[in-house]
């Protein structure tokens, strides 16, 4: 024999309805079915009773849609004339005294407690009687003359000695037995009584109990328990099993799929639950017993949160060493009718924070400042303040029991995302864990907890790509090609949320197609500037992000310091903040220490070659650098490369910009100042402190090649062709060749046009390659050599890309 209890949902509509039928119907063993009222009824008898009081004749109107409404799904589901005739003679009496009761308050304007719970037991009361009607041989009893209750603190708890006798008389369950839920009545007065919101769950819990079932099914409108809430983390799954005890807890701190009260009758009788989809019964449910068929290996079961959060403290050195305070604490708070969910105490005793309803946080300092008045007024304890709009979230599992180290993951996952813990408290079963933090960052929260514990399928990196030119379109092009890979190998998922140029902005939290967004840009991107741009990212508060720069801007670069300082990871293909100045340089690096986010820069100097990470790993090893030369602009070497007797130097220049290789202005890397701020770069990641006003620079073009406008340039530049080609005759003549050098001697900076011969390594750098020698304590006579692609957007977008991959730490 067996329980389902049917919610709202599940009795909502025609289609669901029947798809009770069905349900009951299939089974093959006797069954108390309990049903709620139909889906929103509940509220609408609440709204006919607020409008029947205030005097507002509208009352009528909800009770005659009411009245329609369960007319209507007669109609539907009762097909046989004699049976409708039979059940709406019975639902217009239950409807006429409804509407008799309703009437009444509208003229007296008095709406008590106990009038309230009358009205409200409508829903059930007809909500059964169709289901019973509908499921043949069915018997329907009065769940009234069953459950009984008794008032205590103003509210009403079931006698379970009472209550189980008199469900106990009912003998022997045969056929379908259909019960209203939430419905109960007063063990002294027998007035109708009710159990709660949700309070059906709780019905069909105490006939299970009562009755010895061997199951209790709990028939809603989801799957089962979620790891957490699917609106905010869509990657959370369905929880196959869990313990009485951890189904509690999330009960408790949010889960909405089980009224946490249904749970102990169940425990103390040691009988099975089962949460099923009326919508989708093929689906596994999750079991709920007090030892899980299968031993889970995760240290957590589930998340759980409440975003109605108060936190109200005491606190005063009065407080340390005197027995009773919190007793005087949680006595006034009872006396008032408070309910508290969570607790946290400082080992001092100088101060004692907890967790209320927001609509019970005013109340709640009104009660204790009247109780410690005469503490207060002698300065022992300060005045008591409600610290409103919060949230609190509970990560719930008992084989954290087992773990150690759980607290200090999740308080490092919290730290790290830039979420500052309010309050905390855990019990010595260690099967919950719960803080307090600010409601605006609870998505963010159980994102990062929810990827951190592995709880979902695959890490999660949301990237920000701002810049969608040339290498910002190939990193696009990349991430699409690469996405199914990563997530298929490494269990990481990228997601660009959000895409950005010069003019126009597009965000989403749910994520765009890395092949159609920038499309999407131009059609529904809006108007955009970067401090808009920061303003949106940080608003969205998305766990795990990390902001892409692929453009060559000082404003974009001046977010840096905004957006790590808030958690949010930078990867830079943008040279202007780590080439700035000096200071600016180490604030940002600070921030990203302090903050536990990343600043990623590797392909401000060299493209995709690895000349950062290599330098990082020789310096957190102990190596000392001691010197650096090398050939790091691959638009130079392009053009030294390519001046011929055939193609002049004016040529070369013009043959760098059409190849992609230079900037679009392409005096800028002419003039050296692209070089300068790589080699400034490379020095400050080898430990010195260097500006760019430090480096010595001998340049080859005269400084009035550089001013006016770019097509002045165009037309003038020609002007050195002779001047190169006699230079390069010269140096073929000799056996060497031009190379645009950087070097960094023990702090000692300076860039310059250097002719090499055969025997450097220099010599034969061919194309737009680079080149670095780095000379350290440990490779001094022979100095390590990186060499390789050193411009192009492929290359480089495929080194910002590493450098995004190297967030998540993937091997």
């Amino acid at each position: 024999m067996k329980v389902m209890k049917f919610g709202g949902t599940s009795v909502g509509s025609v289609e669901s309805i029947l798809k009770v039928k069905a349900i009951v119907e299939a089974v093959e063993e006797p069954v108390v079915v309990v049903v709620s009222a139909l889906g929103g009824v509940t509220d609408q008898l609440l709204r006919a009773a607020k409008l029947a009081v205030q005097g507002n004749a509208a009352y009528d109107k909800e009770f005659n849609s009411l009245k329609q409404r369960h007319y209507m799904m007669v109609q539907e589901v009762l097909p046989d004339a004699y049976r409708q005739t039979a059940v709406l003679k019975t639902i217009d009496q239950l409807l006429e005294e409804l509407q008799n009761i309703l009437r009444g308050v509208f003229l007296i304007r008095d709406l008590s407690q106990k009038t309230s719970d009358v009205i409200v037991s409508y829903g059930e009361r007809l909500s059964s009687l169709i289901v019973a009607r509908m499921l043949e041989g069915s018997r329907a009893i009065d769940v009234r003359q069953f459950i009984k209750t008794e008032k205590q603190f103003n509210k009403h708890i079931v006698d379970f000695k009472l209550t189980n006798r008199l469900i106990g008389e009912l003998g022997a369950i045969e056929g379908v037995t259909v019960v209203p839920g939430f419905i109960a009545a007063d063990k002294k007065t027998d007035e109708i009584t009710n159990l709660g919101r949700g309070g059906s769950d709780y019905t069909a819990s105490i006939f299970a109990a009562a009755l010895h079932a061997d199951r209790l099914e709990i028939w809603t409108d989801v799957d089962g328990f979620m790891t957490a809430d699917p609106k905010v983390i869509s990657s959370a799954y369905v929880i196959e099993e869990l313990s009485y005890v951890e189904a509690m807890e999330l009960s408790n701190f949010g889960a909405k799929v089980l009224y946490p009260p249904t749970i102990f009758p169940a425990f103390h009788s040691n009988i099975p639950i089962l949460i099923k989809n009326t919508f989708n019964p093929q689906a596994t449910g999750t079991y709920i017993s007090r030892t899980k068929r299968t031993p889970h290996t995760s240290a957590i079961q589930g998340i759980s949160s409440i975003d109605d959060t108060s936190l109200i403290t005491l606190q005063g050195l009065g407080m340390v060493g005197v027995i009773g305070i919190n007793y005087r604490i949680f006595k006034a708070l009872s006396a008032a009718g408070i309910s508290v969910f969570m607790v946290s105490q400082a080992s001092s005793e100088n101060t004692t924070s907890f967790a209320v309803k927001n609509a019970d946080a005013d109340l709640s300092v009104e009660v204790l400042n009247k109780e410690f008045q005469i503490e207060i007024n002698q300065g022992e304890i300060n005045t008591i303040v409600a610290e409103k709009e919060l949230a609190t979230v509970a990560v719930v599992g008992e084989n954290m029991k087992r773990t150690p180290g759980i607290a200090g993951k999740l308080f490092g996952t919290l730290g790290r995302s830039g979420i500052s813990v309010i309050a905390c408290a855990q019990g010595a079963s260690e099967t919950n864990i719960s803080f307090v933090i600010q409601k605006e960052y609870l998505r963010k929260a159980l994102n990062s907890i929810h990827d951190s514990f592995f709880l979902s399928e695959y890490q999660v990196l949301n990237l920000f790509i701002i810049g969608i030119g040339t290498v910002g379109s190939r990193l696009l092009e990349q991430i699409s090609r690469q996405q199914k890979t990563l997530m298929e190998q490494f269990r990481l998922k990228l997601t660009v949320v959000g895409v950005a140029n010069s003019k126009k902005l597009l965000l989403t939290r749910d994520g765009l197609n890395p092949e159609t967004c920038i499309q999407e840009l131009k059609e529904r991107g809006v108007a955009s500037s970067p401090n808009l741009l920061s303003e949106e990212i940080l608003k969205m508060n998305i766990f795990n992000s990390v902001f892409v720069d692929c453009t060559a801007s000082a404003e974009i670069a001046g977010l840096y310091g905004k957006l790590l300082s808030r958690n949010v990871s930078v990867v830079s293909a943008n040279k202007i903040a780590a080439s700035s100045d000096y200071d600016n340089y180490l604030h940002l690096k600070e921030i990203a220490r302090v903050t536990g986010g990343k600043y990623l820069f590797e392909t401000n100097v060299g493209a995709g070659l690895p000349i950062i990470n290599t330098m990082n790993a020789l310096i957190n090893s102990g190596d000392k650098i001691l010197k650096l030369q090398a050939v790091l602009s691959g638009t130079l070497n392009f053009i030294f490369n390519t001046i011929s007797q055939d193609i002049c130097f004016s040529r070369a220049i013009r043959m760098a910009k059409e190849a992609g290789f230079s900037e679009p202005d392409p005096r800028i890397d002419l003039s050296g100042v692209d070089v300068i701020r790589k080699l400034v770069i490379l020095s400050r990641e080898a430990g010195y402190a260097i500006n760019q006003d430090d480096v010595v620079k001998q340049l080859f073009i005269p400084e009035q090649y550089f001013e006016g406008s770019i097509d002045n340039f165009w037309k003038t530049i020609p002007e050195l062709d002779a001047e190169f080609e006699t230079r390069r005759r010269q140096l073929e003549s000799e056996g060497k060749k031009y190379r645009f050098v950087a070097e960094m001697d023990n702090g000692r900076c300076s860039v310059g046009l250097r002719a090499v011969d055969r025997t450097h390594p220099f010599y034969e750098l061919e194309g737009s390659n680079n080149i670095i020698m780095i000379t350290t304590e440990r490779y001094n006579e022979y100095p390590m050599i990186i060499k390789g692609y050193g411009a192009g957007a492929s290359v480089t977008a495929a080194g910002v890309f590493s450098d995004i991959i190297s967030i998540a730490n993937i091997r």
